[in-house]
C-alpha cells in the first residue's frame, strides 16, 4: 500500500470505500463488512486504516486460567501490538457478545494503544470513559459501559468475527462511525483510481441536486449522466 492511497484512505469514510471496492470489481455484491449500529467515540474524527492485529477477550466472568498465564499472554498480546506491521489497527472480539459487560476500551488502555503506534480500535465489546479517551486514536465499539469486569485476553493473532465481519491477522481495515469493512487485496492497486471514479460520477447526482431550481427534468437528465458514467 503505498502512501498516497493510505492517505486517500484516511481522508474518505467506510461508505465510500465500501463502494469503491465494488468500482474496482466492477459488481455489487461486495460483503467484507460489518453489520448492525456501532458506537464511535470520536464521531467526526478521519477513519482509521491498517492492518489487523487481532484478539479476543472475555469479562463477562472471572478467568479460570491461573494468574501468570492471563499475564502471560497479555504481554504477549501488548509486544505483539507494539512490533505489528504499520499502520495497523487493533481488531477485538469480546467473546460474551451479545452480553458484553467488560470495557477493555478506557482511557489508559486506549492511551497505550496510541502510544504503542496503533491507529485505532475496532471491537464488539465496550468501551468507556467518553471524553478522557486519547484524540487521534478512533474507537469503534459495540457498546458503552461503566466498567472493566473481568476483562482478559483469551487469544491472540487469530481470525476474529466482529459484528458479522471476519478478520485475519493482516488484514487491510477501513472503520468509522459506519463500521468497518475489510480491503480485498486485489483491489488495494487500484482502489484509489476506484476512490477518484466513485467520487467524480457522484458529482454527477450531487451538484445538481444542490443547485436552486433542481427539478425531475434536472433530476432525469443528471441520472442518465451518472448511469452512463458507471457504464
Amino acid at each position: 500500500m503505498t502512501d498516497s492511497l493510505l492517505a486517500t484512505l484516511r481522508r474518505v469514510d467506510t461508505p465510500t470505500v465500501c463502494n469503491a471496492i465494488e468500482v474496482v470489481q466492477g459488481r455489487r455484491g461486495f460483503a467484507a463488512f460489518t453489520r448492525g449500529t456501532v458506537a464511535a467515540a470520536h464521531p467526526g474524527a478521519p477513519a482509521m486504516v491498517g492492518f489487523a492485529v487481532t484478539a479476543k477477550l472475555a469479562g463477562a466472568a472471572a478467568p479460570t486460567e491461573p494468574p501468570e498465564v492471563i499475564r502471560t499472554r497479555r504481554m504477549a498480546y501488548y509486544r505483539m501490538m507494539a512490533e505489528a506491521p504499520r499502520p495497523a489497527v487493533a481488531v477485538v472480539e469480546d467473546l460474551d457478545f451479545p452480553g458484553c459487560v467488560a470495557a477493555y476500551w478506557g482511557e489508559i488502555n486506549a492511551t497505550v494503544h496510541k502510544g504503542l503506534g496503533i491507529a485505532g480500535a475496532l471491537t464488539n465489546g465496550v468501551m468507556r470513559d467518553l471524553g478522557d479517551l486519547p484524540e487521534g486514536f478512533p474507537v469503534v465499539a459495540g457498546s458503552i459501559g461503566p466498567s472493566h469486569g473481568f476483562a482478559h485476553l483469551r487469544e491472540i493473532g487469530t481470525r476474529v468475527r466482529v459484528f458479522g465481519l471476519d478478520v485475519a491477522p493482516g488484514d487491510l481495515v477501513h472503520a468509522d462511525r459506519h463500521g468497518a469493512v475489510v480491503i480485498p487485496p486485489e483491489v488495494i492497486p487500484a482502489l484509489g483510481d476506484g476512490i477518484a471514479r466513485l467520487l467524480a460520477t457522484e458529482r454527477l447526482i450531487l451538484e445538481p441536486a444542490r443547485r436552486p431550481g433542481f427539478d425531475f427534468a434536472a433530476f432525469e437528465a443528471a441520472w442518465t449522466a451518472f448511469e452512463n458514467a458507471r457504464t
